[in-house]
């Protein structure tokens, strides 16, 4: 029987540092220790890797692995900094089950914030090439010079009914009725670079756990849907809960609080070009919606750094 190395994960959270047990396994060959920080944007959290120097390969089975909350280091997936040959960096994000995501507002922030703070980037901006385009970034610094929250660009909302994609068609598709679930729905489909289905009602009195996969997986969305279940608490003010395809529910989506704040303007609930509070599980996001883009403000957060055998 060969022998069996617990593999350390060497963990610094703010200022002190602590060992843990990672997982066990029998010794093949040599360990392969990288360092990853974990980062949250309001709650939505995954694990960064550094690529710019040297890349990860098949990030998409590590971060199957290295999700699992209760064996592993544990996160809404793997978010890898590599460079960029047409903006500042690049993103690339990869799901719990392993699938490649175009884009995610909350981790591309985090992204923007680890490459400032390793001297990547100087300055208040930057740009991040991510699948779904090139997204600029503005920093807001804390009393420590680090960055504290980012303002991202995100692009403008696609509204046509078949570039969600969905085989739902029009110019845009508002409180659409459609039958999902067991029910009758209106949906607003908005794609922020990556597709989402939001629905106004109220989150707190559905069963996530068994509609979200439903919606996800349905018929009416070839390439799977993030799902945004809102409540409208008043003008300008959003409560969501989201199920996000490829990870389930997520304490917060990014891109999923944009489709949120365009669907309520499209629906009449809340105004364009004004900021539009978005209260998601994991913290509040500030949406403004123009005709041109869609801007997105929130916080980014290291919460600690460490070194495991990938």
């Amino acid at each position: 029987m060969p022998p069996v190395c617990y593999t350390i994960c060497r963990i610094k959270f703010y200022g002190f540092s602590a060992a843990r047990f990672v997982s066990a396994r029998p010794v093949n060959g040599n360990k392969m220790l990288k360092k990853f920080y974990k980062m949250h944007g309001i709650g939505n959290d995954y694990i960064y890797f550094d690529c710019m120097k040297e890349d990860i390969s098949d990030p998409g089975e590590l971060s199957k692995r290295l999700s699992d909350r209760h064996f592993s280091i544990g996160g809404d997936g793997v978010i890898l900094l590599r460079p960029s040959a047409v903006a500042d960096c690049k993103m690339s994000m990869f799901n719990t089950d392993g699938s490649e995501g175009k884009m995610c507002g909350n981790g591309i922030r985090c992204v923007g914030k680890l490459a400032r703070d390793l001297g990547y980037v100087k300055g208040e901006s930057c740009t991040v090439e991510t699948l779904s385009g090139i997204k600029t970034l503005k920093f807001i610094l804390g009393s420590d010079g680090k960055v504290a929250s980012v303002t991202v660009d995100m692009g403008g909302a696609i509204l046509r009914g078949e570039d969600i994609p969905s085989t739902l068609c029009g110019e845009s598709i508002v409180s659409r009725p459609v039958n999902i679930a067991g029910g009758e729905w209106n949906v607003t489909l908005v794609s922020m670079g990556n597709p989402h289905c939001v629905v106004f009602a109220d989150p707190e009195k559905l069963d996530l756990e068994k509609i979200g996969p439903l919606f996800e997986n349905s018929p009416l969305f070839p390439e799977r849907v993030n799902t945004e279940f809102v409540r409208v608490m008043r003008r300008n003010e959003l409560k969501m809960r989201v199920w996000e395809r490829g990870s389930g529910e997520t304490w917060a989506c990014g891109t999923g609080a944009c489709a949120a704040a365009v669907a309520a303007v499209l629906n009449g609930c809340a105004d364009m070009n004004a900021p539009i509070t978005v209260h998601l599980r994991g913290g509040d996001l500030i949406i403004t919606y123009t005709p041109d883009t869609v801007f997105m403000e929130g916080g980014a957060t290291l919460v600690f750094t460490g070194e495991i055998d990938i």
